[in-house]
């Protein structure tokens, strides 16, 4: 194949692998994510930092910073500073350790999305077993390292007291069924009420045109209104800490539209739309969400939401998508024996392959979901997929040389060691779950 040729096989394949993932229902995960992780910044961090003190209980302390982790951070590139931080003003090793697990690997974007996009499966094991390991590594670390008696001022950051107001946790619990609500794969949910057939028939030309995308007219509906989404959001969010404009509230607007038109389904080649229980419950949930927040947020609390949610999505989308065209790229050119032959099967050895692949394949947060989705394509085994997915956010160059100049040479080989066997061996006692059941 001429090197012309090949250029113009990745950029088609990295292309449809782009358009494909636009035009999926992983929209439904990926939009109320990023609004939750920017809802949670509202949440005081003295609610859970006051808990991570040297002289907190243990069982007060690990699962504190268990879930400190999902609250404070979002990516390994930001639970390193907030971990140097904690660890610097005096907090136990252990859950100090356990916090800088658990934030990268249990964050709501990227469980989300992994469920969406490779199943519930391996999103339930990544939550759980992140949290249990998270908390195993801690002890762990803490047992191997005596740690030197804290100074009476390093507690004052965990000494703070702030209640959390019973309206967040509710937005919260909103947000959080609103997620649920388009991801759950259940019949109350999939089932169709209703159809509605449009009065119209599809140009010809059209759907040939679809056909070649391999997009349905919903998927290209999708991409539009993603399209016209990118330029209103700027306008609206990127200064609404200074105010809120109509800008604002068409950004809002238009995402809202965004999520019930995801909602219903369609057949390829039709303009028949159904109705399903998905599309209702995401409706009342919205309404709901929008009552609770004009009720029980200030301007100023509404404002710093939208600003952080913003600033992800700039963080992380265009990363993201980045990340699906390479995938799609790739997976169009690397022979599918290759990934077989090296780890199509649950073996320590292929799961020790899938925690190399995460050092040094590192990806930033939700793009190593679609790398991980190339490799399950191409034929790896889910066993060492889930020893990736486990030990991308932990373990990787970068990461490895700063956690070495905040705790030293010793605790961090002990660490990443601690975090290779754990990963390797989850990811092999999970490929023979799967196997036995």
């Amino acid at each position: 194949m001429q090197i012309g040729d090949l250029l113009i096989k990745l950029l088609q394949s990295g292309w449809l692998g782009l358009l494909d993932y636009l035009a999926a229902h992983v929209l439904l995960c990926l939009v109320p994510a990023f609004f939750i992780a920017g809802y949670l910044s509202l949440i005081p961090k003295e609610t859970v930092t006051r808990y991570l003190g040297p002289k907190t209980p243990r069982w007060i302390s690990y699962p504190a910073a268990a879930v400190g982790g999902f609250v404070l951070a979002v990516c390994s590139c930001t639970i390193l500073p907030l971990f140097a931080g904690i660890w610097k003003r005096g907090a136990g090793l252990g859950p100090a350790i356990t916090f800088l697990f658990v934030g990268p690997a249990v964050n709501i974007l990227a469980i989300s999305y992994t469920g969406a996009a490779i199943g519930a499966d391996i999103a339930f094991a990544r939550l759980a077993l992140s949290i249990i390991f998270g908390i195993a590594i801690g002890l762990i670390m803490a047992a191997l390292f005596r740690q030197p008696q804290a100074q009476d001022d390093a507690a004052g950051m965990f000494a703070g007291e702030h209640q959390m107001r019973p309206a967040l946790g509710g937005l919260f619990a909103l947000l959080l069924a609103v997620l649920i609500a388009g991801t759950l794969q259940v019949d109350m949910l999939t089932a169709t009420l209703f159809s509605i057939h449009l009065p119209l028939d599809l140009p010809v030309s059209l759907q040939q045109g679809l056909d070649a995308l391999h997009l349905t007219l919903q998927g290209a509906a999708l991409i539009v209104l993603l399209v016209i989404i990118a330029p209103v959001a700027w306008k609206g969010f990127n200064n609404v800490v200074n105010g809120f404009s109509r800008w604002t509230w068409a950004a809002l607007g238009l995402t809202a539209t965004t999520l019930l038109f995801a909602a219903p389904t369609t057949a390829p080649g039709s303009l028949i739309i159904n109705i399903t229980g998905r599309f209702v419950a995401e409706l009342l949930l919205l309404a709901a969400i929008a009552y609770v927040a004009s009720r029980f947020l200030t301007r100023e609390e509404l404002a710093d939401w939208l600003a952080e949610t913003w600033r992800f999505v700039k963080q992380i989308f265009p990363l993201l998508i980045a990340g699906v065209f390479i995938a799609g790229m790739v997976r169009g050119i690397v022979p599918e024996d290759w990934i077989r032959a090296l780890a199509g099967q649950n073996t320590i050895w292929a799961n020790a392959l899938g925690v190399l692949f995460g050092v040094f394949m590192y990806f930033p947060t939700l793009v190593e979901v679609p790398i991980a989705r190339m490799f399950l394509d191409l034929g790896m085994h889910r066993g060492p997929l889930l020893a990736y997915l486990l030990a991308d956010p932990e373990l990787s160059v970068q990461s490895i040389m700063v956690t070495g100049r905040i705790l030293g040479r010793q605790k961090t080989i002990a660490y990443v060691s601690l975090v290779a066997v754990f990963s390797t061996v989850a990811g092999y006692l999970f490929g023979l779950a799967l196997a036995a059941f």
